[in-house]
């Protein structure tokens, strides 16, 4: 073998190396830990709203298993849809027998309180990786009378039914849309809207998965193109009919694996 292919072969031994790295490395178990989120009545906050916008959980796809999380994890709210697995860990008292698993969808964000200590009571505190975890979710992996317990995490594919939901809201000068029920990766982080007179155009992201544009597309169809963070895009066109309304959701293609 001359040294030219000698020098390509190597190439793409290591490209493959770096995939395969890559690949491990990003299912791998992190360590964090975690605790049940409670509103002042006793309910779990991340089920009722929260800080990625996608409002009442209990009549969403995400259904009772959902997260807030700190912010080293929530990263300004891009991670809001991401699908994680949980597990208790090391702990006799609190964590279940055989450490089962479940699954969650990042909703909310966990906010610091600089006034306790990252070890008690400022579990959320930059930059601890902190989960809040809704009552389904927690009781899955732990004993409810838990303060806090240890887990491991991992990213994984998110399994969703039926397709992407847009969700519109906003004004004549103002359209926003709210993307939910994401497939795959589950974290958004481009979002293109179309009108049946308009080019393909970039929104920006307003907070949590809400994005928003300057735009007045009353009386047009629309079609949104939806790119998620490992790089695959999907275009729906005409999801919602030239006589759309805001406040209203519709519903367009799903990410396929």
């Amino acid at each position: 073998m001359d040294s030219g292919l000698q020098h390509l072969a190597l190439r793409f031994f290591i490209l493959l190396c770096c995939l395969f790295q890559a690949t491990a490395e990003d299912g791998s178990w992190k360590i964090a830990t975690a605790t049940l989120s409670r509103d002042k009545d006793g309910s779990s906050s991340v089920t009722t709203g929260g800080a990625c916008g996608y409002g009442d959980l209990r009549q969403s796809s995400y259904g009772g298993y959902s997260a807030g999380l700190s912010g080293k994890l929530f990263n300004r709210g891009s991670s809001c849809g991401a699908c994680l697995e949980v597990r208790c860990v090391n702990h006799i008292r609190w964590c279940l027998q055989g450490s089962p698993s479940v699954v969650v969808t990042a909703t909310d964000f966990c906010p610091p309180n600089s006034g306790l200590s990252s070890d008690y009571g400022g579990w959320c505190n930059f930059p601890k990786e902190h989960l809040e975890l809704s009552h389904a979710a927690f009781t899955g992996i732990a004993e409810t009378r838990a303060e806090i317990i240890p887990v491991q995490y991992r990213r994984v594919k998110c399994g969703r039914r039926g397709g992407v939901r847009f969700s519109l809201n906003g004004s004549s000068h103002f359209f926003q849309v709210l993307i939910s029920n994401v497939g795959l990766d589950g974290e958004v982080v481009g979002v293109k809207v179309k009108g049946h007179t308009t080019a393909w155009i970039p929104m920006a992201r307003n907070w949590g998965q809400n994005w928003h544009s300057s735009l007045d597309l009353i009386g047009q169809s629309l079609s949104f193109e939806v790119t998620l963070i490992g790089g695959k895009t999907i275009a729906s066109y005409d999801v919602a009919p030239p006589y759309w309304r805001f406040g209203m959701t519709y519903q367009g293609k799903q990410f396929l694996s």
